[in-house]
């Protein structure tokens, strides 16, 4: 796929936590059709390369929906312009960057579609969906830049024990 390439000099992610971190430096056309194929190879890396197990579906949900206003609002579908995306995959998170060559927006400007008022119309979902899965979710550059963190999900280093089976508890007296 020519929609992969690197992006030189370009590290707008430190990691929040200490550990190896790969850095993806990709773009892709500013076509409908070319956001879920990238997608679903971004993914597969992803997977691969970090421990984010339980938060691949929130991921690709928030990635999914950034590319897309991307492509659609940002860049106005024109194939001549690109979507630079870049991932940070670290031991316990994983941050993406997505940037479109538009003329970018207010936030403020977004409806909140959970409104009464604005459940019939579509606009603002995707970045509610955005929101709503994922740790952090910044917009810069006039909008043009979206960033997004989704942290790993932490278990317990304990285990929770029912007062009813602590210490010398037997089911079978139960």
């Amino acid at each position: 796929m020519n929609q992969w390439h690197k992006i030189k000099d370009w590290s707008p992610l430190p990691s929040r936590h200490d550990g190896p971190n790969v850095q993806l430096d990709l773009h892709l056309r500013s076509e409908v059709g070319a956001i879920s194929p990238f997608v679903d190879k971004l993914m597969r890396l992803v997977r691969n390369l970090n421990g984010i197990s339980g938060n691949e579906e929130a991921i690709e949900i928030a990635l999914r929906e950034a590319l897309a206003n991307a492509v659609i609002h940002g860049n106005q579908e024109n194939s001549s312009k690109k979507v630079h995306v870049v991932c940070l995959c670290g031991t316990s998170e994983v941050s993406f960057v997505v940037r479109d060559e538009g003329d970018g927006f207010d936030i403020g400007e977004v409806p909140d579609p959970t409104a009464p008022e604005n459940l019939e119309s579509g606009r603002g979902r995707g970045i509610y969906l955005m929101k709503s899965v994922m740790d952090e979710v910044r917009f810069e550059q006039g909008g043009t830049v979206v960033f997004m963190r989704k942290s790993a999900k932490r278990e317990h280093a304990y285990k929770r024990v029912s007062p009813v089976e602590g210490p010398g508890y037997d089911k079978r007296q139960g």
